[in-house]
């Protein structure tokens, strides 16, 4: 079909609030907002601020009573223990009334905090239901979260209950949480009121009398009760979302009740191309804003059937696990990091696993999350046979800033780019001084005030460092603090952090243009490209790569052809001359590639253990393999 793109976002562009006004219709409120856009409220503005609503209602009670009481709304799928479990509209509303009871029986209600810290179980989806329904404000912690970095947490947000599971699972092993729990309560200044523990059967956990009482029997205790949604103003906050990788006083993005329903039911049809009905899978964890919009409330508010996965792309147990899932549950769209197709990739070169699986359901890849390399993108569009769409936001968005919208019609591909801004996002690329540069420039990408819906209204009890952070550096404009560049179409390309910029005598060289590079070498599944510090340069590159399964060259002779490479393809301006073989990358659980860290180990400075890393061990892979290494 030919894409209305263009005609949507001019017709944003032209009358914003008359635009959110329409799609506003989409939700069942309890009050209509009469009011779209408040200018004067909040940091920068507010959204729909006299309109009244409950997230639960909409993502859950009006599907039973529209005709979707059977129809599945959430599907489990653990790969690690091998086990699935099923829940429809109906049986969802009542596992998530029978908890909101329980909490609403210990004294939660409107305005409190609850700290969800949980693997990816169902549960972890019933209690941002339960607490949205009740409008306590919940915080989901990353399941198996240091206790440290959970005591700051616990500090910041103050709240009455933690949600807790005895366990979490990992491909090989058992990671005790209740001990992670127990000290981080120890350790924080505040303390919850009490702890709610799902007691998982691969591990028990000791509960503290008078503190800790057990899920399950309260639950069961509550099932068949009737809790009523509460009703919240839109611009009361939904939950509060910790950015990964903070030290020192966390910083929470506080996302708001209506903004988010407005744009995450919009962004279903109209970006991602799925109908009511049909079967959504994003890959990602419930610790995660992905897991935030897209397990839990996008594909609920919009009557889809969700995918909650426990597991990993390989090894649980083979780089065919994805395939299994959409075959199995009839998925008809996977969003997920391009780190996990990079980690299928190298496992699984010629897609041999593919094959085994009927995905004739399976239409579109989303990935977002890391920048969507050309080579990982051509793999997966070969091998799938179907659209491959990167596409880019962030934690502080919570829903796409660039896409290409497939609901409105699919525009041209262009590799490297996550397409073009969506309606709500006005896009500048300006240099550190604020002024425009012209397209195909590098520079910081902006985003011009006011942001839209669903975007973080501030940071949690932290207005000016909401402003200092984001607004001040750029007047008029909300700074993403990436790096990229415009063509003259419109599409973006997202190049890197700012801080992943590199200054090589006096040039400002993207790391992520050298990825694309390195990672075009048929012998490298996955690659990083940091700046390390020289003398005479200021900074130097230097290429970390993971050959793909079944490589018997020798590594030394790949790694001069990886130089040779990017030299040949950037020039010698670009001054890479060293390229480092590893077995591994260090990543967080998202996927995210610690580049920040392994440039401190290079640099030879001291660091601490990232919070959100997978599997602290790769660091010390890293500096073994730095060792002898000359970087001239």
């Amino acid at each position: 079909m030919a894409s209305t793109y263009r005609e949507v976002y001019a017709r944003w562009e032209k009358d914003p609030e008359g635009f959110w006004a329409e799609a506003a219709t989409a939700i069942d409120w309890v009050s209509p907002p009469k009011r779209i856009f408040d200018p004067k409220a909040g940091v920068y503005g507010r959204w729909f601020p006299d309109a009244v609503g409950n997230m639960c209602h909409n993502a859950v009670d009006r599907h039973v009573a529209s005709g979707r009481a059977d129809q599945l709304a959430l599907v489990h799928d653990s790969a690690i223990t091998g086990t699935t479990a099923s829940f429809t509209y109906a049986e969802l509303l009542t596992e998530v009334t029978a908890l909101a009871a329980v909490l609403k029986d210990n004294g939660i209600g409107k305005g409190d905090r609850v700290i969800i810290y949980m693997p990816m179980v169902p549960e972890a989806a019933f209690a941002m239901l339960a607490c949205a329904r009740l409008g306590a404000i919940h915080s989901v912690v990353f399941g198996g979260f240091a206790a440290k970095e959970l005591a700051t947490r616990i500090d910041d947000c103050t709240p009455k209950a933690i949600i807790a599971a005895s366990c979490g699972l990992e491909p090989g092993r058992t990671v005790a949480y209740k001990p992670l729990l127990d000290g981080a309560i120890d350790m924080a200044a505040h303390k919850p009121d009490f702890c709610l523990v799902l007691q998982r059967p691969q591990l028990a956990a000791a509960m503290t009398e008078g503190r800790d009482f057990d899920y399950a029997t309260l639950v069961a205790a509550a099932r068949g009760r009737a809790v009523p949604c509460e009703p919240m103003l839109a611009t009361d906050p939904l939950y509060i979302l910790y950015t990964s990788g903070t030290t020192g006083q966390p910083k929470g993005v506080v996302r708001d009740t209506g903004g988010h329903m407005v744009a995450l039911e919009w962004s279903m049809w109209n970006e991602f191309g799925v109908k009511p009905g049909e079967v959504f899978w994003a890959a990602s964890d419930v610790g995660w804003v992905v897991g935030h919009s897209y397990i839990v409330y996008a594909p609920l508010l919009h009557g889809c059937t969700t995918i909650l996965f426990e597991g990993k792309p390989v090894g649980t147990p083979d780089a065919g696990t994805f395939w299994r899932v959409i075959a199995e549950h009839g998925v008809v769209s996977l969003f997920t990091a391009p780190t996990a197709f990079r980690a299928i990739k190298g496992q699984d070169p010629n897609g041999e696993f593919i094959g085994k699986y009927d995905l004739s359901k399976f239409r579109t890849l989303f990935l977002a999350g890391e920048r969507g390399d050309p080579p990982t993108i051509e793999w997966a569009q070969t091998h799938l046979g179907v659209p491959v769409i990167d596409h880019w936001w962030q934690t502080e968005t919570g829903s796409p800033i660039s896409q290409n919208p497939v609901g409105l019609g699919m525009l041209p591909v262009k590799l490297g780019s996550p397409g073009v801004a969506m309606p709500g996002y006005k896009m500048e690329v300006l240099d550190d001084a604020g002024h425009a540069v012209p397209a195909g420039t590098l520079g910081n990408v902006l985003v011009k005030l006011p942001l839209p819906p669903g975007c973080l209204p501030t940071l949690w009890n932290a207005d000016e460092r909401f402003f200092n952070a984001y607004l001040a550096e750029f007047p008029g404009y909300y700074k993403t603090a990436d790096a990229g560049y415009l063509d003259a179409d419109g599409y973006l390309f997202i190049m890197a952090r700012t801080d992943d910029i590199i200054n090589v005598a006096g040039h400002r060289l993207s790391t992520g243009a050298m990825e694309e590079v390195v990672a075009s070498h048929p012998d490298v599944a996955e690659c990083a490209v940091i700046g390390v510090a020289d003398e005479m340069k200021g900074q130097l590159p230097l290429g970390f790569v993971v050959l793909s399964a079944g490589v018997k060259r020798d590594p030394h002779e790949i790694e001069k052809e990886i130089v040779a490479l990017v030299r040949d393809r950037i020039g010698p301006v670009a001054a890479f001359r060293t390229a480092v073989s590893v077995k591994r990358l260090p990543k967080t659980r998202s996927g995210k590639i610690l580049r920040g860290t392994m440039q401190k180990i290079a640099d030879g400075e001291s660091w601490n253990m990232p919070a959100t890393i997978d599997d602290p061990a790769i660091l010390s892979e890293i500096g073994e393999a730095l060792k002898g290494k000359t970087i001239l």
